[in-house]
């Protein structure tokens, strides 16, 4: 948008750099707005505007502060999360809160999905705060109700099929798209994009049912049934069409990656 109205972009590498800092002095900004970058704004660069910087976080502050909050909410269970509109500080998402949109999570919800969904709140969310942003009150966060979202590690996305049907179920779903959730098959690390938890019951990790599309694997409590999979290198496919490339009967073993194996 700014390209299509003639506007000046920058594009630091580093806001460090003092020619970085005068650039967006000249600009004569009342506010700033950030969301989704990823680095630490500079106590200078957060004094210029003259009604601070705002920004865009997508969760219910204080409850994960950090850069996988959308991730974390579904690991966690959270049947609920939103976006934060905060007035940013010298602290990791630690900055009083003009705004708050609550939404729910669905049962369905990936990690992709939810994203989506809350980009588009936050987009709307952002407007209405900068609309009446000097009649807004800031509200401090309660620091006893803080909680912390790292990043996702890769390592994270092995699947440990002792957990629940449930707990495997949200994993799946809060590493899709990235990086996916693994499991280890016939000597190959298979990624599963979709499945279903169920309360059938079974040995953890082996194959309980392989035919007519069902593929259903015995988690710690409950099962869970696998919809769309993907072999190294392959597109992603239904349970039907993968289990034409393999000859999978009960009791057949599913196994947990190793991280040396990513």
């Amino acid at each position: 948008m700014a390209t299509r109205l003639g506007k000046a972009i920058l594009k630091p590498e580093n806001l460090r750099i003092p020619a970085v800092a005068d650039a967006v002095r000249d600009a004569s900004c009342d506010v700033m707005v950030v969301a989704a970058y990823g680095r630490i704004l500079p106590a200078e660069m957060l004094g210029i505007p003259r009604l601070g910087c705002l920004n865009i976080h997508a969760s219910l502050l204080p409850r994960w502060r950090g850069a996988a909050p959308v991730q974390r909410a579904i690991l966690a269970g959270d049947v609920a999360t939103g976006v934060s509109i905060m007035q940013m500080d010298a602290g990791l998402d630690t900055g009083p809160v003009l705004l708050r949109i609550e939404m729910p999570i669905g049962a369905r919800d990936t990690a992709g999905a939810l994203t989506e969904s809350l980009a588009m709140a936050g987009a709307s969310a952002i407007v209405r705060a900068l609309d009446s942003l000097e009649a807004l009150h800031p509200q401090a966060q309660d620091e006893a109700l803080a909680t912390y979202a790292p990043k996702i590690e890769k390592a994270e996305a092995s699947l440990d099929w002792t957990l629940s049907a449930e707990a495997l179920d949200r994993r799946v779903r809060a590493f899709n798209p990235f990086p996916g959730a693994t499991a280890r098959l016939a000597g190959e690390t298979i990624k599963i994009w979709e499945a279903r938890p169920d309360d059938r019951q079974g040995v953890p990790g082996q194959v309980m049912e392989a035919r007519d599309g069902e593929l259903r694997i015995a988690c710690g409590a409950g099962s869970l049934r696998l919809e769309t999979l993907q072999r190294p290198g392959s597109r992603r496919m239904g349970a039907s069409e993968f289990m034409r490339g393999f000859t999978l009967v009960p009791g057949a073993g599913f196994g947990s990656p190793n991280a040396s194996e990513y």
